[in-house]
């Protein structure tokens, strides 16, 4: 049984526009801000605010920078000017504490719609939206629940996956579900090509949804509601924890394995071994179909020859493997090809897994 829709009243100037504020952080949810930004500009909602995470130091002797969305926010502001609309306020809090639920609460919001802002909403900042909050999330839940669903599916070498809209709830990830869209997938995404599909299927999911729901919005009162969605049907399941030691390359695993591996970790932490006491991150590979050199070592990590049209042939626990892109750190990444010009001991010699 669904939950009980929610009603929210505006007041003010626009009291016949429902008021969003969008929370987001990274590049994956850069389309839907773009999406909530396009459609306040046509006055079919205001984007009251955008919530983001604080600004990071990068690296040493370096400025804070702005996450993706932060960055994007400030961007928008000239387009809001140019037509004479408020631009959306932005906040960028170091904790959801008193301060700052005072700070979303001025902005009277009706509604949260969150993409990977990257914190837990406490009971008392939902609380600040009459119609509660609305979160998308990369996967077909009740799959993968939790911070890395995308590379999750990689990890598992899946056929498809997708986008949940889903009520904010709770307990992380939980929420009924109010549209879901599939993604099928190729077996070569990575983590960095997969989160820009994702990011454009998610945007069109939330398009879709608010624009359906300011269509229930009432003339002279604009009362909205939101559907109680679905119950999450199915064993759930849960993310890999991503981390940066999770990139290193165990050459004892399969082709098919490391391989995945590779993908998910690209673009960060980026897959990573050893060769001669030199980091080298691998950020293109392909198990390799053809025959079994002759007399090849079988030592998982030796490195075996070349194929011309495939890459640098690799021995790893199962099969062979076919890097087609890698560097040294702190160096360009290259082509194989190129990569070989500069290291000409690479061929024959054995990586390790650990550094």
């Amino acid at each position: 049984m669904g939950e009980v829709p929610q009603t929210a009243n505006a007041e003010g100037p626009d009291k016949n526009l429902l008021r969003l504020l969008f929370a987001g952080s990274p590049a994956i949810a850069l389309d839907s801000l773009r999406m909530t930004a396009e459609g306040a500009l046509a006055k079919h909602w205001v984007l009251a605010g955008i919530l983001t995470n604080s600004d990071k130091r990068r690296g040493r002797g370096k400025g804070a920078e702005p996450t993706d969305v932060g960055r994007a926010a400030a961007e928008l502001a000239e387009a809001f000017a140019g037509q004479g609309i408020p631009a959306p306020v932005i906040l960028k809090p170091e904790f959801l504490r008193a301060e700052a639920r005072e700070a979303v609460a001025a902005l009277r919001p009706d509604l949260l719609v969150c993409f990977a802002y990257g914190r837990i909403f406490g009971p008392k900042f939902l609380g600040l939206f009459p119609l509660g909050g609305i979160n998308l999330h990369p996967s077909l839940l009740p799959k993968y629940r939790g911070a890395s669903p995308i590379q999750e599916a990689i990890l598992r070498r899946d056929s498809v996956t997708g986008i949940s809209l889903q009520r904010v709830a709770p307990e992380m990830d939980c929420g009924h579900i109010l549209a879901q869209r599939t993604i099928p997938l190729s077996g070569r995404e990575t983590a960095g090509s997969l989160g820009e599909t994702a990011g454009r299927e998610g945007a069109a999911v939330l398009g879709q949804f608010l624009e359906s729901l300011c269509r229930t919005g009432t003339a002279g009162g604009a009362s909205f509601q939101i559907p109680g969605g679905i119950p999450q049907e199915g064993e759930p399941s849960y993310c890999t924890r991503i981390e940066k030691d999770f990139g290193i390359i165990h050459w004892n695993r399969s082709a098919p394995e490391i391989d995945a591996v590779i993908r998910a970790c690209n673009p960060w932490p980026l897959a990573r071994t050893c060769q001669g006491g030199k980091i080298v991150h691998i950020l293109g590979a392909v198990p390799w179909e053809g025959p079994e050199p002759e007399n090849a070592p079988r030592e998982p990590g030796r490195v075996l020859g070349i194929d011309k049209k495939s890459g640098i042939l690799v021995q790893t626990g199962g099969g062979i493997l076919a890097v087609t892109h890698l560097q040294y750190q702190t160096k360009k990444a290259l082509s194989w090809q190129a990569f070989l010009n500069g290291a000409k001991d690479f061929i024959g010699s054995r990586l390790q897994g650990e550094e």
